[in-house]
C-alpha cells in the first residue's frame, strides 16, 4: 500500500508543481494568460503586501495556520516512518541452545514455507512473506486454490504441516499467520 500512496502523492505533487511553475514561467515571459489567472504581467508578484497581511488581525488566523502546519508535520513524519519500516523480515533469530543463537535468512524460511504450502492438495500456488521482528516473526500466506479444493482441510494442513514445521525448525514458540485464499480462475463446466 505504501508504494501506491508514494506514487499517487509524488504524481500529484509533480503535476501541481509543473502546472503552476509552467504557468508562472509563461506569464513571466510575457505570454498571454487567461483572464482568471491571478498574475498578468512580468512585473507582477505572487503575493502582494495586501494579500500577505489580510488575515493577520483575525483571531482565528494563527490557530488555523498552526493547526494546518501541525497536521502537515504529523503526516510528513508518518510518511517518513513508513519509508523506514521494512515490508519483509530479513532474518530470523534461531535459538541454537548454546546461548549465542543463529541467524536464518528470512527469504530461506519464506521459500521453505511456500514450497511446503504449495505442495498441499488443492493448492495451486503459495506465496509467503515474513514480517514482524526477528525474535517474533509473523507469516502472511497467500494461497491460490484449485477449483475443487475445500478451504478447511487446506487450512488445517497448512497449520499442522508447513507452519508447524517452520515453527519447530526455527525454534520459535509461536508463528502467527495471516492466510488469504483466492480461487484459481477456471472455465465453467458444462452440465448436460
Amino acid at each position: 500500500m505504501i508504494k501506491t500512496v508514494n506514487r499517487i502523492l509524488l504524481g500529484l505533487a509533480g503535476l501541481v508543481l509543473v502546472a503552476v511553475g509552467g504557468a508562472v514561467l509563461a506569464t513571466g515571459l510575457g505570454l498571454d494568460a487567461p483572464s482568471w489567472w491571478p498574475w498578468d504581467g512580468t512585473d507582477d508578484v505572487l503575493l502582494s503586501k495586501a494579500d500577505r497581511t489580510r488575515w493577520r488581525d483575525e483571531g482565528w488566523w494563527w490557530p488555523t495556520v498552526i493547526a494546518v502546519l501541525a497536521v502537515l508535520v504529523v503526516l510528513a513524519l508518518w510518511w517518513l516512518l513508513a519509508q523506514l519500516r521494512r515490508g519483509r523480515l530479513a532474518e530470523v533469530l534461531v535459538d541454537s541452545g548454546d546461548g549465542e543463537g543463529a541467524l536464518l535468512r528470512g527469504r530461506a524460511l519464506e521459500g521453505a514455507l511456500g514450497d511446503e504450502a504449495g505442495a498441499l492438495d488443492g493448492v495451486s500456488g503459495a506465496k509467503v512473506t515474513l514480517t514482524g521482528r526477528r525474535t517474533a516473526p509473523r507469516a502472511r500466506v497467500r494461497l491460490l486454490m484449485q477449483p475443487h479444493a475445500a478451504p478447511g482441510p487446506v487450512l488445517r494442513g497448512l497449520f499442522e504441516g508447513a507452519l508447524s514445521h517452520a515453527r519447530t525448525s526455527a525454534g520459535l514458540d509461536e508463528l502467527p499467520a495471516e492466510v488469504r485464499m483466492k480461487a484459481v480462475k477456471h472455465r465453467a463446466e458444462r452440465v448436460n
